[in-house]
């Protein structure tokens, strides 16, 4: 609840604190005295749009500040351990704006956004009146404020489990279907390219043995030469290796005589004589290897041409052109398993659709319930409210399936016909504004105890009703009082005779400066007050007398409800 209100330059307010109390507080005075400056700095606390027109004029800026007792169970502790806003008993919210136009908004001491403190507010206070486009007369609100009067929390959690599940696996379903869509887009050419690659079978370093070899077959004449020539060395007329093998007789036959003196020179010559005839050998061979044939340097040239070509396509090197195939073969492996994993997905969408359904068909009949049960006792409200003839339903229509939600596929409205035999229709486009007013209290009255918001405001509720209607307002607002904080700017006395605290706002001039000031009033100022409100300008004894009598009604009828409690 709101326990104090701090302003500071706001239009004709410079400086004005006040502390609020539970119960049901009233706030009137003369028309155009400054109660609406107090809406519009309550209404700036609450998120709504800031003006630099609201700062007094000769001021820099305006500030306005709200502490708040709040309830364990509210929402704002969820919303702050989102943000990590720090909450230590009451919270105090402060805004300032500057006369450019410049704001600031702070959270115990944090400096939020003003899309923030929308989403706070929204759980602190719901302003009736001025601000009609928002809480109850919002079709978008009624589904949550149906739930929230319902407490059927296991079907709303069981909903909500059941939707994220069925959503996850939807977008995952959606995304695999896209990837093979494409995939199979890359079908044909992923064939063909595995086909190609399979009949040119590249190998790992084929590239440097085909060159090494194309570069033997492109000097194949020079070599031969070249080795012909090492041969005549080695193996011709002045042969080297006769030359070596005369050389090891003759050792020999000396070894022979100094008794194996000379083995180890004998051995060297032996060996090198070895390895000559083997160079001899391989000579030879190499000799008979090496081919002139044009045709197979045209074969290699080929072959090089058509791995760098099919390189070149996939973008990459012929080494790694083995690779590519083992690629291309697993994207046609995952092709076909992805067909079957999309079965898969698809079989357990289904499964996951069919229990969202089932849990949002109970939600919904939790809604049918209880919703039976709202209308019934807020057509109860609307006699004593002189509404006899009026109508309240809440509808309940299914939404189309792509307009499903964790919330369950309900579109909650509550509906109202005020006359006979006309049809109904939505609570804010049927209703006048004295009408509306009345409906919004009855639902007030029923849905307070459930309600987020631990404050509630309405401005002028009592708009072109009087006597017995307004009496029953006033004591409605009673009864509300007792179980949230409830405020009324009213001009009925019927209403302020039931108020556990009065205000008065004044507007004063002095010295040419006009300020708006709030007085709260004891029990004779209330009398005076009251019998302002019901004689005008000229207070007689009469009315102060009716005034007696308006206050003394409302203290008869709270010890009857005790009595009766």
């Amino acid at each position: 609840m709101l326990k104090t209100l701090s302003i500071r330059n706001v239009v004709l307010i410079d400086s004005l604190d006040i502390d609020f109390k539970k119960g049901l507080t009233v706030l009137s005075g003369e028309t155009g005295a400054g109660k609406s400056i107090l809406l519009d700095s309550l209404g700036l606390l609450l998120g709504n749009r800031s003006e630099s027109s609201l700062v007094r004029v000769g001021t820099d800026k305006l500030s306005v500040t709200g502490v708040f007792e709040i309830q364990p169970d509210n929402k704002i502790y969820e919303i702050a351990k989102d943000y990590d806003l720090e909450i230590d008993g009451d919270i105090i919210i402060k805004r300032t704006i500057t006369a450019e136009g410049k704001g600031k908004i702070l959270f115990n001491d944090q400096i939020i956004t003003l899309k923030l403190l929308k989403e706070i507010g929204a759980n602190l206070i719901e302003i009736h009146g001025q601000h009609d486009n928002q809480g109850l007369l919002n079709p978008s609100t009624h589904c949550e404020i149906l739930d929230n009067y319902g407490k059927y929390k296991k079907e709303i959690v069981a909903t909500q489990d059941a939707y994220f599940k069925y959503k996850r696996i939807t977008e995952l379903l959606v995304e695999k279907e896209k990837a093979l869509n494409k995939a199979k887009e890359d079908e044909e050419n992923l064939r063909h390219w595995v086909q190609e690659l399979e009949k040119l079978a590249p190998q790992k370093g084929e590239e440097e043995r085909l060159r090494n070899r194309r570069n033997e077959l492109m000097n194949a004449e020079k070599i031969i030469e070249k080795l012909n020539m090492a041969y005549s060395y080695l193996n011709g007329g002045m042969s080297v290796l006769d030359q070596i093998a005369k050389a090891q007789n003759a050792i020999s036959r000396a070894n022979e005589i100094v008794n194996g003196k000379y083995t180890d020179i004998e051995q060297n010559i032996e060996t090198a004589l070895y390895s000559l005839n083997e160079a001899v050998e391989g000579i030879e061979s190499n000799s008979a290897d090496i081919s002139l044939n044009q045709n197979e340097i045209d074969t290699i040239e080929t072959r090089l041409f058509a791995l760098r070509n099919i390189a070149r396509k996939h973008q990459t090197e012929i080494d790694l052109l083995p690779e590519k195939l083992e690629e291309l073969l697993q994207e046609l492996h995952t092709l076909q398993k992805g067909e079957d994993d999309l079965q898969e997905l698809t079989a357990e969408a289904k499964i996951l659709r069919e229990k969202y359904i089932d849990a949002a068909s109970k939600l919904s009949e939790k809604r049918q319930q209880i919703a039976l049960n709202l209308d019934k006792n807020i057509m109860k409200e609307l006699p004593p409210l002189k509404m006899e003839k009026a109508i309240f339903q809440t509808k309940i229509t299914l939404k189309d399936e792509n307009q499903w939600s964790e919330k369950g596929w309900d579109a909650v409205c509550f509906e109202v016909s005020t006359n006979p035999n006309t049809p109904m229709g939505a609570l804010n486009k049927i209703a006048s504004g004295g009408e509306l007013s009345r409906f919004m209290l009855a639902l007030k009255v029923n849905l307070a105890q459930n309600s987020s918001q631990e404050t509630l405001v309405f401005d002028e509720i009592d708009t072109g009703i009087g006597g017995a209607t307004a009496e029953a307002v006033g004591e409605r607002l009673s009864r509300l009082g007792k179980i949230v904080q409830a405020m009324v700017v009213t001009h009925s006395p019927q209403v302020a005779a039931f108020s556990d605290e009065h205000f008065k706002v004044e507007k004063n001039t002095i010295n040419n400066q006009t300020t708006t000031s709030l007085k709260r009033l004891n029990f004779e100022g209330k009398i005076e007050e009251i019998a302002r409100m019901l004689a005008g300008e000229k207070i007689t004894k009469e009315a102060r007398a009716a005034a007696q009598v308006l206050i003394n009604k409302d203290k008869k009828l709270e010890i009857l409800e005790k009595e009766i409690a």
